[in-house]
């Protein structure tokens, strides 16, 4: 058998791994070599997808690969993809992408073809957990129109397990219009028992709470209330009008920062439900502005939406995560901050931290003078 550049590559990086002290290495050095290691396994995951093509033995690429069956369907499915987008295989080729991130891509790309372009500016330009939500809206908008409700219906399901430490885990499998509201008032608990434990110097991880919060509403004692909408559905004028039958190109049935819903679950959700009409032009939604603390009800049915015209939910401007998210005032409200559209931006707790700090630093947090 031949000498491959490949078998050279790995006798240069096992040279590498051998002459390797990280203790040795300053802070800069040692990022950059990661960067390099990073890079060197990002242009071989390449090779591992593509080669995936000749192999259809998903145990046989479990077993050359040591990972396990789901990881080898996900490098399976991203070979055949490889072989259809040039983005998504320049991309991962120029070892510029990751497999998993080539991965959530591919996912994508099967279900709306040429959408995996568009996804690649995003994988390099952004956090994984940002791709994954934006690579799973994709999908979701693209199946919408492929009996997507049912599948949803019929993948419903629970399960639980008991740990060495005899812990009970419980994994449940909702529908979006089920699951939404549930974990919305999970959270409300959740924040008012932080809050609560902080006043008493006694607070602990919000995971914590958060779990106390879900028993109580297993228990029925919890109530979760919020300010915010439990629930949040939004629905293209045209839907109604034709009957709640179908979802036409450009319109929308769905949960924003979740996905679609069947048109027949919004209507059974609407005859019982506030109705609020939202216009608006182009990317341009109509601005409130109330000068308290608290935004009003408008306010926060507006930001709940997220930005138009995706009206694609609410997530942290900072990181792009959906989970824990505040209303931030861009200016304090101590420094008479209007608790407007304009001035209120959505991020995660540990983000919104960060900020309120920057901002006490700049000297932000004090009333202007008279």
């Amino acid at each position: 058998m031949s000498f491959s550049p490949v078998d050279e590559a790995i006798e240069l990086l096992e040279k590498a791994d051998a002459g390797l002290e990280p203790e040795l290495l300053t802070r800069p050095a040692a990022l950059r070599l990661l960067e390099a290691y990073a890079r060197a396994e990002k242009l071989a995951s390449f090779g591992k997808a593509a080669l995936t093509r000749k192999i259809d033995d998903i145990s046989e690429v479990t077993k050359i690969t040591g990972t396990s069956v789901g990881k080898a369907k996900e490098t399976v499915t991203t070979g055949k993809v490889l072989g259809v987008s040039h983005e998504l295989s320049a991309a991962l080729k120029g070892g510029e992408i990751s497999l998993d991130q080539a991965a959530r891509i591919a996912v994508a790309e099967e279900a709306a073809p040429g959408s995996a372009g568009d996804l690649v500016r995003v994988a390099k330009n952004n956090s994984f957990n940002v791709l994954t939500d934006e690579a799973r809206r994709v999908k979701l908008d693209a199946e919408q129109h492929h009996d997507l409700g049912a599948r949803q219906h019929r993948a419903r399901s629970a399960r639980s397990h008991k740990d060495e430490l005899g812990m009970i885990h419980i994994n449940l499998a909702l529908e979006p219009h089920i699951g939404t509201p549930i974990v919305n008032r999970a959270e409300a608990g959740a924040s008012r028992l932080y809050r609560s434990a902080k006043k008493d110097g006694s607070p602990e991880p919000f995971e914590r709470h958060l779990a106390d919060a879900y028993a109580a509403m297993l228990a029925g004692t919890g109530t979760g209330k919020s300010r915010r909408p439990e629930l949040v559905v939004l629905v293209s004028h045209g839907v109604a009008t034709r009957g709640w039958k179908d979802v036409k190109e450009g319109e929308v049935c769905k949960i924003p920062g979740i996905g679609p819903v069947p048109p027949r679950v919004a209507r059974d959700i609407g005859r019982d439900a506030f109705l609020t009409g939202v216009f608006f032009d182009g990317t341009d939604l109509r601005h409130t502005k109330r000068w308290s603390r608290n935004p009003s009800v408008e306010v926060l049915l507006a930001l709940e939406l997220g930005e138009p015209p995706d009206f694609d939910g609410i997530k942290c401007i900072d990181c792009g995560n959906r989970f824990r998210i505040e209303n931030d005032h861009v200016e304090p409200h101590v420094a008479h901050g209007p608790a407007s559209t304009g001035n209120l931006e959505h991020r995660c707790w540990p983000c919104h931290q960060a900020k309120t700090e920057r901002d006490r630093k700049a000297g932000k947090l004090r009333p202007p003078d008279p």
